[in-house]
């Protein structure tokens, strides 16, 4: 008997292996891309060069080379331009018209990826746009979309609760319908109240919870795993936990929203708002694979980069960091 060879078998992509274990996405195979060059939910410039920076280093073609097909949103400019000449302060709300608007597009963006059955996949920016990201996906999936947020911060302010007024902290309060009714004409007007449901919420990473939101989430018994579970159970059990809280027969469709500032600032070091503490190379990536391994990922966001913090090095590495959690997200396999 001849020895076997590699061309006896039929040797399956990453892309295609992804998508045999999805139960949900009609094109597994076909990736959307929103990049959302935008920094109005927070002060600090740079965060709306994270996506250009992400597509220069590669992401496209390295979706590509695992046996993707791209199709990225057109009209990445809007973004900048759609700033309205006159946002004052509502409240201690800063910027609320720029980020509401952005926010909507963002949403029919990612709808119209999610409609065509294709993997939607958001960069950011900062992670105010996850409002818009949110309602473009349970406008598809509907109520029972389970969120994994991971985060060093559970950005649940409330307009009431926030200290600074800005946004990129304020996100998962509208979403969850904490915020009351907002009337259409106003600043998020348009996002439906309650489209996440509080028990298919799940946080992993906190390190960085204020007061105010520390409240809530006990008010309202919505499961966060802190760092101090991490280190407690390990990453593969908390993962296992937060999956089981919100899916447990995992026959739901997941969506998931990973700011690089959940790794720790040796892994990540070019973000807005670093925390010590935070996860580790691996285990940022083992929350990746596993969500993908799951076979429920529908969407995903990556937020938060700064190409403008830190030296070239940092740049580089947080870039290549963020592309490398996409690909893991993704279906990438270490074999």
């Amino acid at each position: 008997m001849s020895p076997l060879s590699t061309s006896d078998f039929t040797v399956l992509s990453d892309a295609q292996l992804f998508a045999e274990r999805n139960k949900f996405l009609k094109q597994g195979t076909a990736v959307g891309i929103t990049c959302v060059p935008f920094s109005g939910g927070q002060p600090k410039g740079g965060v709306d060069d994270g996506p250009v920076e992400m597509v220069r280093f590669g992401i496209l073609d390295q979706l590509e080379g695992m046996g993707y097909s791209v199709e990225l949103s057109t009209g990445m400019d809007k973004y900048k331009t759609m700033k309205p000449a006159s946002d004052p302060p509502i409240g201690v709300l800063k910027n609320a018209r720029y980020v509401s608007a952005a926010a909507k597009r963002v949403s029919e963006q990612v709808r119209e990826h999610c409609e065509a059955g294709r993997i939607a996949v958001t960069l950011g920016g900062d992670h105010s746009i996850a409002l818009g990201t949110l309602v473009g996906s349970t406008s598809v999936y509907g109520d029972d979309l389970c969120v994994i947020w991971v985060d060093a911060h559970a950005d649940i302010n409330t307009p009431e609760t926030t200290e600074s007024g800005n946004l990129h902290g304020c996100p998962l309060s509208y979403i969850l319908g904490l915020c009351g009714e907002i009337p259409a004409d106003q600043p998020f007007g348009w996002v439906p109240s309650g489209c996440v449901r509080k028990d298919k919420l799940v946080y992993i990473g906190l390190r960085d919870v204020d007061s105010a939101e520390k409240m809530l989430l006990r008010k309202h018994n919505i499961k966060a795993f802190s760092m101090h579970d991490v280190d407690k159970h390990g990453i593969g059990r908390i993962v296992e936990m937060a999956l089981d809280h919100v899916n447990k027969d995992r026959n739901l469709p997941v969506h998931m929203s990973f700011d690089v500032d959940a790794l720790d600032p040796s892994v990540a070091p070019a973000t807005g708002t670093p925390v010590r503490g935070g996860l580790t190379f691996r285990e940022g990536h083992y929350i990746c694979e596993a969500v993908a391994e799951s076979g429920c990922l529908v969407t995903l966001d990556l937020v938060e980069v700064n190409p403008r913090l830190g030296d070239p090095e940092s740049l580089r590495q947080t870039v290549a960091v963020g592309c490398s959690l996409v690909r893991c997200s993704l279906g990438e396999r270490l074999l």
